[in-house]
Parts: C-alpha cells; sequence; structure tokens
C-alpha cells in the first residue's frame, strides 16, 4: 500500500505522537509498504533503517511559533506566505492554539495535487477541518487520537489561576474541532481501551467506530544490561504539564530525600520560569533532580535500565509509552491507576506498584518501598520485560496497523467511498 501519514508535529525524542509517526512508518515500510510522512515542525527524525527501507519525508512548514528559542513571537512581514499562516498567527494572538487546524489546511492542498500517490491517508492526531477536503477529494482516510486532549484542557483549567483560566480555556478551543471532525471519519484507531472510552464520551463516537491497537516498543534498544545507580529514579515527562502529575514526584522525592540518599532524572524540557522548576527551588531539591532532555533512543534506554525504579505520576493517560519503554528494560515501575496505565502495566503488581492519582504520600511510600526491597525490584522487573515481550513490539503495532487499513479499503471499495462536505475554513 502507498501511505500518507500525517503528524501536524513530531517532536522526535519524547512525545506519544512524534514517537509513533517514527516507528510506525519505519515498521510499515519493512512490512514492504511505501510510506511518506507529511509533518509540521518539529519534524521526526527518521533512523537509517526507515531510511534505507524507503520512508520519505515531506515537510509542511508551519510558522513556528511555539519552538525554542523564541516562543509566542511576531513573525516578520516577509515571513507570512499566504493566508493560512496569517490564520495561525491571529490563532496565537487570541490565545487560541491553531497548529492543528492550519496543518490540515496546508497538508489538505497539497494531497489535493496527489490524489494518485497514495492509497490511504492516515492522519496522528490532528482532526483538523483540512481532512475533511482530504476525504471529498477521494482519498480513504483513517485517524489515530492517542487520547481525547478534553483530559489535558480540564487538567490545565483546574490549575490555572484567576484570569489564566480563561486562557487555559481559550488555548484548547481547537477540540471542538476535533470533535466535529473525529465524528465524521468513519474509522478511527486509539492506542488503549481506556482512551476508547474516553474518546466515545468526549467526542460523542457511536460505539464501534474505533479500533484499538497498543502502542510498541524496541525491545532490541530498551533492554536490560546497564549497571544499576543505587537511589536513582527515572521519569519520563513529555510535557511541563499538569497532566503529567510531576509536581506529586517532586513532593515526594523531598519527602524521600529528607531520610535518604536518592535522585531524580526528569527526561523533560522544563520552563525555567515554569511551576516545576520554581517547585524544585521551592523544595530545595535542586541538588537530587537532574533535568535532562532531547535523549537519543539509546540513551533513553541507558537511563530507565540504570534506574532503581521507573516512575509514570501522570494524573492520566492515554497508553504512556514511558511505562512500556521502563518495563522493557526490566525497570520496576512506580505508577498511578490513572487512564490507560493499569491496563498498560497490570493491575497485581506484575510489573509495578499503582497508587492513586495526585498523592505525593503514596508515590513516596511506593518509590521508598521499592527502594528498600531488592528482591521486589528484580520480580517486578522480570514481570514488566516479559510482559512487554508477550504484547508490544512497533512490528507487531505496524502488521495490525496495515491489516486495518485494508479493512478501510475494502469498506470504501464496498460503499464507494464517503461524501462529506468540506470544512468551514477550508478553500
Amino acid at each position: 500500500m502507498r501511505v500518507a501519514l500525517l503528524s501536524y508535529r513530531s517532536k522526535p525524542h519524547c512525545g506519544g505522537q512524534g514517537v509513533y509517526v517514527r516507528h510506525l512508518s519505519r515498521e510499515l515500510a519493512l512490512l514492504g509498504h511505501e510510506v511518506e510522512i507529511f509533518s509540521g515542525q518539529p519534524y521526526p527524525e527518521l533512523d537509517q533503517v526507515a531510511i534505507d527501507a524507503g520512508v520519505k519525508l515531506t515537510k509542511v512548514p508551519s510558522m513556528a511559533l511555539y519552538d525554542e528559542p523564541d516562543p509566542f513571537r511576531t513573525p516578520r512581514p516577509g515571513e507570512y506566505r499566504d493566508w493560512i499562516d496569517a490564520l495561525e498567527v491571529g490563532s496565537m494572538w487570541t490565545a487560541s492554539f491553531g497548529e492543528p487546524l492550519t496543518f490540515s489546511l496546508r497538508v489538505a492542498r497539497l494531497l489535493k495535487q496527489r490524489r494518485d500517490d497514495f492509497d490511504i491517508v492516515h492522519d496522528n492526531q490532528c482532526l483538523g477541518y483540512g481532512l475533511l477536503d482530504i476525504q471529498k477529494a477521494g482519498f480513504p482516510l483513517i485517524a489515530t487520537i492517542h487520547h481525547p486532549i478534553t483530559r489535558d484542557r480540564t487538567l490545565a483549567v483546574k490549575a490555572a489561576k484567576g484570569w489564566r483560566k480563561i486562557t487555559a480555556w481559550r488555548w484548547h478551543s481547537f477540540l471542538r474541532m476535533q470533535g466535529r471532525v473525529s465524528r465524521r471519519i468513519p474509522e478511527l484507531l486509539t492506542v488503549s481501551r481506556s482512551s476508547e472510552v474516553d474518546i466515545r464520551k468526549a467526542f460523542d463516537i457511536p460505539s464501534g467506530r474505533i479500533t484499538t491497537i497498543p502502542l510498541g516498543v524496541n525491545t532490541d534498544v530498551f533492554r536490560p544490561g546497564v549497571e544499576r545507580v543505587p537511589g536513582r529514579v527515572a521519569c519520563v515527562a513529555s510535557a511541563d504539564a499538569p497532566l503529567k502529575g510531576v509536581s506529586y514526584l517532586l513532593e515526594a522525592i523531598a519527602k524521600l530525600s529528607a531520610e535518604r540518599p536518592v535522585e531524580l532524572v526528569l527526561v523533560s524540557k522544563l520552563d525555567p520560569n515554569g511551576p516545576s522548576a520554581k517547585m524544585i527551588d521551592d523544595l530545595a531539591i535542586g541538588d537530587r533532580v537532574r533535568v535532562v532532555s532531547g535523549l537519543e533512543d539509546e540513551e533513553m534506554a541507558d537511563l530507565l535500565a540504570s534506574a532503581e525504579v521507573a516512575c509514570v505520576p501522570s494524573l492520566y493517560e492515554g497508553f504512556s509509552l514511558p511505562a512500556v519503554e521502563a518495563m522493557s528494560c526490566a525497570t520496576p515501575l512506580v505508577a498511578t491507576r490513572a487512564g490507560a496505565i493499569p491496563e498498560v502495566v497490570g493491575t497485581e503488581e506484575e510489573a509495578a506498584l499503582l497508587v492513586p492519582p495526585g498523592d505525593s504520600g503514596k508515590l513516596a511510600q511506593s518509590i521508598g518501598r521499592l527502594l528498600d526491597d531488592a528482591e521486589l525490584r528484580r520480580r517486578l522487573g522480570q514481570g514488566g520485560r516479559s510482559r512487554v515481550e508477550d504484547r508490544y513490539s512497533w512490528a507487531a503495532v505496524a502488521a495490525k496497523t496495515a491489516a486495518h487499513y485494508e479493512t478501510v479499503l475494502e469498506r470504501v471499495a464496498r460503499d464507494g467511498g464517503v461524501a462529506t462536505e468540506p470544512g468551514p475554513l477550508a478553500g
């Protein structure tokens, strides 16, 4: 099959969307499919295996309004290329996140010129109005929703103070569009049963329209073998946002550091003036917390394999790749009973100790329990590795996804395609 894989941003080193695009594209190509990625910034980084297998990357430049070193910048007049650029800047100026919409409009314009090049279009969590134009142009269309961003919005609004609550709500105004578009795409994928339930509720999707295919991990890269560092706790948080629960882990580390040597290695890109950085200072644990970012897969694997404990303190997860990557490294977990996490790690202390979300005391207690019990660490670590080998691999994800493509193409052939009206801003 000839697959156009769409991703409005594809953060290469952490964050589920970028990891998904990078690995799924490679494994689909290794199965013999032709894959071309269409992505906005930040662009995915393709490994040599993917390039050798024929994966192509077509860059769909945005205005890059939120990227370092100058987030929320004001573009120079000469940077504007067309009305879509103006729409993107106008969205930012009115406190709305416009990238999903503007990416979808740009990629729809590109694909209209290439109708004969692809058998199917696969969207990765964009769900912009431009997808309806892609569908109207005759492309069979499928979309992956990792989890409904409505959860992010709820937590962001709750955490905001004063007038910032209005700003947080406005930032997530694209969710209304995503709900409308998702209801008009006949075939949807998600990564866990928990996400499936939440997506149906959040976006009013009828039962039977969503297929669950879990995410995977490269077990040859994420594996045990590195010497463990006594007292090291590792946490991967793709965003410095309330959803990830980092504040509760920092409080737990502060509690633990008063009674034992402990080191937290936090993989995240923290805002120096953001809440997590401020909490590290307020708790006086700067000497116990090391923050790193931009790790390659091999570096991430070595870090997770070096930790005595990995922690996933999230208030919600649609899947949790960091949990699977830690399990693949045979690193025991302390994780929250939030979203899909129990579904991913198991509920019977097979690979993880589970605690209530938002409870720093229970996080500290369970991390301390693991640090004190080498046999429990060994048992949970072996259980996690076995669970990954049985359930999660990118090759299996790609095979199941390709099989679902076939289902979509059979439906289109049977029904003669699906007619839709163009999105309200498409042109």
